[in-house]
């Protein structure tokens, strides 16, 4: 068994946060419900903000619309969260699953804006119609306000989950996706994988329809449990759309298929083997059709899953990350898949230094800070025993989540939920881990990143 991975999900694009985060207050409004905005990261051309909806109205809030303007110059690149339209520099922000506020609850969307010149804020702020602050004045100014609170890099949460480990209906027992989110808090799963049928279609493992299976069927039960999926393409074998779609486009349109579907906020490329990661064409069409998910679909996140060395990307890492560049395919996040490295029996350290690997890629190739690499990479573990018999028990996938959370990266997952079941001496297995361990340990681990 070769393993296919997961992605990690990840991020909204980011850079170093100059300062530390700050708030502007907005307009006055009745019945206590208030939307605020917050400045995070800011890098000279572009910002990261968020809006958080606060509901203090004795009653639950139903749904929420919020609208604001960018000064000129100023233009959403992304948005997740919510879903947005604009008409010149107005902004018009509706709730997608997260519009049912309860008394005393909140939500929140964020988004990146690209500017040029001086940054300003965004101004004039309604919710439902009416003004944005539920008390207070507004400031007179779009200037920030000072702080002596020390500068910090912040990046925003991956619309995509930042914990979400692959569930699989193909292979491997599958779990009901319902008992395992009881019993861990996990709220999101890399579903695998969707792949080609017949020519440039989309079906989950080439043959099971994107509605009426029983991976439709999972998907609506996660969403039913308040949760969220991401779907993987491509993995380790199989009949791939990346070699079936002859052009960007075309790709591009498969993949549009699932989003609709699903109506998804991330999408996860796991690109491997010779067909697709090591063909060069292939990847370079990989990343085309990425571009024009991204311009179709404002606010969708992009992760791109693929295998690495103990010290980093290897040539066809390095290259896919290199033509990423190039052909301005915008990804969100870079994920490895730290295993099977025919050595590396230390995996914590393995891990690290593959990650720091990959984190040094990504600040050569876009000029990045250390933070604002973390916050565009990925890691994808396999739980238990690897395919080459590397061991990664629980303890050090503590130990690597623990790393992962203190920098922050974009995304955390592993293969399997459905191997995350003990076996001890059962060896590499699809349905358990080939350790001792109770059920859904790794998963539990995974859902506090």
């Amino acid at each position: 068994m070769r393993r296919r991975w997961l992605p990690a999900l990840g991020l909204a694009a980011a850079a170093a946060t100059i300062g530390a985060m700050f708030v502007i207050a907005p307009a006055n409004a009745a019945g206590g419900v208030s939307a605020t905005f917050s400045k995070g990261s800011d890098w000279g051309t572009g910002y990261e903000g968020k809006y958080t909806i606060a509901n203090g109205s004795g009653s639950t809030l139903p749904s929420w619309t919020v609208e604001f303007d960018l000064p000129s110059g100023a233009k959403i690149s992304s948005l997740w969260d919510g879903s947005y339209t604009a008409s010149g520099q107005h902004v018009t922000v509706k709730n997608t699953w997260n519009g049912n506020v309860a008394n005393g609850g909140s939500a929140s969307f964020g988004f990146n804006v690209a500017y040029s010149g001086s940054y300003v804020a965004p101004s004039n702020c309604k919710l439902n119609g009416g003004s944005c602050s539920a008390g207070g004045t507004p400031p007179t100014s779009t200037t920030p306000p000072t702080t002596t609170t020390p500068p910090t890099t912040t990046t925003p949460p991956p619309p995509g989950g930042r914990g979400a480990p692959y569930l699989y209906m193909g292979w491997g027992s599958p779990p009901n996706p319902q008992t395992v989110m009881n019993a861990t808090g996990i709220k999101w799963f890399t579903m695998a994988f969707i792949n080609a049928s017949g020519g440039c279609n989309p079906a989950w493992d080439s043959s099971r329809p994107l509605s009426g299976s029983a991976d439709a069927n999972a998907i609506a039960q996660i969403k039913a449990a308040g949760g969220q999926v991401v779907p993987s393409f491509g993995g380790w074998s199989g009949n791939k759309l990346g070699p079936n779609c002859s052009t960007p486009a075309a790709l591009a349109g498969a993949y549009q298929q699932v989003i609709n579907a699903y109506g998804l906020k991330a999408i996860d490329i796991d690109i491997e083997n010779s067909d697709e990661f090591e063909n060069e064409a292939v990847q370079d069409r990989i990343l085309g059709a990425l571009k024009i998910v991204k311009q179709n679909n404002p606010g969708i996140q992009t992760i791109l899953t693929f295998g690495t060395s103990t010290t980093g990307p290897n040539y066809y890492g390095n290259r896919l990350i290199d033509q990423s560049k190039a052909l301005g395919a915008n990804v969100d996040v870079y994920t490895i898949m730290p295993f099977d490295f025919g050595g590396g029996a230390n995996m914590y350290n393995s891990t690290v230094s593959a990650a720091n690997g990959l984190r040094d890629k990504l600040k050569s190739t876009f000029g990045w800070s250390d933070a604002t690499a973390y916050a565009h990479l990925g890691i994808s573990g396999m739980n238990g025993l690897s395919d080459q018999q590397e061991l990664t028990d629980l303890s050090t996938w503590t130990q690597i989540t623990n790393w992962a959370k203190s920098n922050k990266i974009a995304r955390l997952a592993f293969w399997s939920v459905n191997r995350d079941r003990g076996c001890p001496g059962g060896g590499v297995q699809s349905a358990c881990s080939g350790i001792a361990q109770n059920d859904w340990d790794f998963t539990k681990v995974t859902a506090g990143f």
